[in-house]
């Protein structure tokens, strides 16, 4: 979702100018304009960011009942990128700045790192749990 996202995103900065009308109102009215009104992938954008947002809680939550530090640090900084992005994506909106624009794309940039951190060392951690347990499956 976050590649999905990244990608629409930097599409719309370069081809689709946002409404004049949806700017200058306030960030929570540029959202749900943004959400309802045209340019439909400005919508699709909006409607893609707020799950993931959902996604980026319900990774959260399972980081925290696996009980692994790094992957919960990762996954709360995780979070706090897509909602910096999501901040820096209605403040462009609102107010059409270059700059939110810039920086929805770098915190879009380090919350996928952070994901493909959570991946590697994880699965690092499967591996070294599977070498000391070894299989209950009887040798041939």
């Amino acid at each position: 979702m976050l590649l999905a996202q990244y990608g629409l995103g930097m599409g719309i900065n370069l081809y689709t100018p946002v409404p004049k009308t949806d700017q200058g109102r306030g960030l929570a009215v540029a959202v749900g304009r943004a959400l309802s009104n045209p340019p439909a992938v400005l919508a699709i954008h909006a409607a893609l960011g707020l799950l993931l947002l959902v996604a980026a809680v319900n990774v959260l939550a399972r980081a925290i009942r696996s009980r692994q530090r790094s992957a919960i640090t990762s996954s709360a900084a995780g979070l706090a990128a897509i909602v910096g992005a999501a901040l820096s994506g209605a403040t462009f909106a609102d107010h059409g700045r270059p700059g939110a624009s810039m920086a929805m794309a770098i915190l879009s940039a380090v919350a996928l790192l952070c994901y493909l951190l959570n991946l590697f060392t994880l699965g690092a951690t499967l591996d070294a749990r599977q070498e000391r347990e070894p299989s209950a499956a009887p040798s041939p």
